[in-house]
């Protein structure tokens, strides 16, 4: 039995199912970690919803901004973007079966030796406090209320973290360092916008791993999001979004001894 993440697919399913081939992937043996942004700018979104919710028992995923994105789209408060790839999926006879169970996906995951998320941690969390305020985030966001946190995410500007804030304000900023964090400020206020290397970040921004407090030395956090930072392996962090939607190949990693696998874009690049 093994265990592999997968960076992020973004729809390009040929290339994940070649990648499945590449590591030799056994649904009734194996695990998949799925750091999330499962969705949209490739061009078979639907056909990868439709393999992961059909291979639950064998995967966990965690939700990323384009997944938000969807259900934003899907609950009517937010807008068409010019690169979405999402019209299959809300027009799929099956379209409710997987909103319901892209909606029901976590925000954070871990065991004794990794964590995953899709974006990052706020750099004063504790692993421990991640855990928490991920549990407290996705029950807002699988309730009545959900839809209204996600339009908050876009549409009001992120916030810096503060213990003290209300409890809604508490939400959107663990919401955004979960989905959408690359760097922040000093003060960890993040540099909205910005998805370049780390090396033209604005002045004063730097990538959120960068200002982040000791965490558990034996827990490595695995992350995507970053298509510009790329494959970044350091102790305790691997980041594994290679850019597959830009033409990049799609990576995984054998958790039980750091193995890296990829294959090479079959679906095309964006324009």
């Amino acid at each position: 039995m093994a265990t592999y993440a997968i960076g992020d697919i973004h729809g390009c399913y040929k290339t994940f199912r070649a990648l499945l081939d590449e590591i030799g992937f056994r649904p009734s043996k194996d695990r998949l970690w799925l750091v999330g942004d499962l969705v949209n700018r490739g061009p078979r979104s639907l056909d990868v919803l439709r393999w992961a919710a059909d291979h639950e028992e064998s995967l966990v995923a965690v939700l990323g901004n384009h997944d938000l994105h969807l259900l934003g789209r899907a609950a009517g408060i937010a807008k068409p973007k010019a690169r979405d790839t999402l019209d299959d999926v809300l027009a799929a006879p099956d379209a409710e079966q997987l909103l319901s169970w892209l909606r029901g996906r976590p925000l954070f995951h871990r065991n004794k030796r990794f964590a995953m998320v899709h974006a990052g941690l706020h750099p004063s969390w504790t692993l421990g406090e991640a855990k928490r305020w991920h549990k407290l985030v996705t029950h807002r966001l699988q309730g009545q209320h959900g839809a209204a946190l996600v339009s908050k995410l876009r549409s009001q500007p992120p916030l810096r973290w503060d213990a003290a804030g209300t409890p809604g304000e508490r939400r959107r900023s663990a919401l955004f360092a979960f989905t959408l964090l690359r760097t922040c400020h000093k003060d960890g206020t993040p540099c909205a916008g910005f998805s370049g290397p780390p090396n033209q970040a604005p002045a004063g921004c730097k990538p959120w791993f960068q200002r982040s407090s000791p965490r558990n030395p034996k827990v490595t956090l695995i992350f995507g999001h970053w298509a510009a930072l790329g494959v970044w392996r350091q102790p305790g962090l691997m980041g594994l979004d290679s850019g597959c939607v830009w033409g990049g190949p799609l990576t995984a990693l054998r958790l039980k001894d750091g193995t890296l696998f990829q294959v090479a874009n079959r679906d095309g690049a964006i324009q």
